[in-house]
């Protein structure tokens, strides 16, 4: 992270670490209360299929606040739908970001097939306002975006949506929530033991 901290200082550039998530009907498991001797239970229809998939952000930047930047895709198991994100995708995602934040983006994010392909490298080539980092292979531990799926999922378990819509919903307004509380951001990139700004030499 040294050269990619340089590379931000140098271009005034937005540190943005990107990680991919999806969820289904069926509720993630989490801990919550019940009376002593009683497991408590989640009744799930079984009805329906389909999956929420998410692409999220947080950006950073020194003298700014910090930013979750999310989109969603619903997939509903029909005929030719795309059940992810693909090139393109990241494309939008990353124009609709570096129009948010209003300048040049640093981005770090791990080897998945779509990010290191021929085609999202031609798409990058494209974007000069655009710097590309890669995490380790096998190194969640070291993107924040991940605690935020962990955050989301276990305010998830102990519900259990009806639809995609009503799941969709759900999964929106806790990252909302999540948007507007830049300290909770803060805390999920100090987890990651990265040091964002460094002291001057």
């Amino acid at each position: 992270m040294a050269a990619g901290g340089t590379t931000a200082r140098d271009q005034d550039a937005w540190i943005c670490f990107e990680d991919e998530a999806g969820q289904s009907l069926r509720p993630p498991k989490a801990r919550t209360w019940s009376r002593r001797g009683r497991t408590p239970t989640v009744t799930v229809s079984g009805k329906g299929s389909g999956r929420v998939s998410l692409a999220g952000l947080v950006c950073l930047k020194p003298g700014q606040r910090t930013r979750l930047i999310f989109r969603m895709l619903l997939y509903r198991g029909r005929k030719n739908e795309r059940k992810g994100f693909r090139e393109v995708d990241y494309a939008r995602l990353l124009d609709a970001v570096h129009q948010q934040l209003g300048g040049p983006i640093v981005l770090v994010w791990d080897n998945l097939t779509h990010h290191k392909d021929a085609l999202m490298k031609s798409l990058i080539a494209t974007r000069p306002w655009l710097t590309v980092f890669y995490l380790p292979s096998y190194a969640p531990e070291l993107n924040p975006v991940e605690t935020v799926w962990s955050h989301l999922k276990r305010s998830l378990g102990n519900l259990a949506a009806c639809s995609l819509d009503e799941l969709a919903v759900l999964i929106r307004t806790r990252l909302r929530r999540m948007q507007y509380r830049p300290a909770l951001l803060d805390a999920f990139v100090t987890h990651t033991g990265l040091i964002i700004n460094p002291a001057p030499p």
